[in-house]
């Protein structure tokens, strides 16, 4: 009798087991985060055609969990795409600024991580981590939707990684 018991004692415990998982409220919150992110949408050039068709119906970012947005004040991914100028680099750190921690950057394009074909143009910005700091660099011009959704994976995977490891990852 006290072997049977035993036995199914062992079997409840391989069920419960099998039923409840133990993680941290941390990376409980950075499986939320990653899974809702909220792009801030700052097209500057033709990278931003290709960043609109991933919100098409075609590519359908909101079936990862990423729905653009057009406020600040509402996103915690700014996603750069294009060429970035003198001009407009104040504007870029005035919005990142203006977003709620925490929040990451995607640079995409060749313009946005590095200035592209204009790198010799006294007007552009040679990479958009000399303005803000940078999370995920997609390459390519342009890049085509595909890789900005790889990119925002990444992302994903990135905060995720940071959140077990204690350790923001640049």
């Amino acid at each position: 009798m006290d072997l049977t018991m035993q036995t199914i004692a062992k079997e409840e415990l391989e069920e419960m087991k099998r039923n409840i998982f133990l993680t941290t409220l941390e990376q409980l919150k950075a499986w939320a985060r990653s899974n809702s992110l909220w792009p801030l949408t700052f097209g500057l050039a033709c990278c931003a055609i290709e960043m609109m068709g991933v919100g098409s119906s075609h590519y359908d970012l909101d079936r990862f969990g990423s729905f653009f947005r057009t406020s600040p004040r509402q996103s915690d991914v700014m996603i750069i795409s294009g060429t970035v100028t003198k001009k407009m680099a104040p504007i870029v750190k005035r919005l990142y600024d203006q977003m709620p921690e925490p929040k990451w950057v995607i640079a995409m394009g060749s313009c946005a991580t590095a200035g592209g074909p204009y790198v010799n143009s006294y007007a552009v910005v040679k990479g958009v981590d000399q303005i803000i700091p940078v999370d995920v660099y997609i390459p390519g011009c342009p890049p085509n939707p595909a890789a900005l959704i790889y990119g925002i994976n990444k992302l994903k995977e990135k905060i995720r990684y940071e959140a077990k490891t204690g350790k923001r990852v640049m």
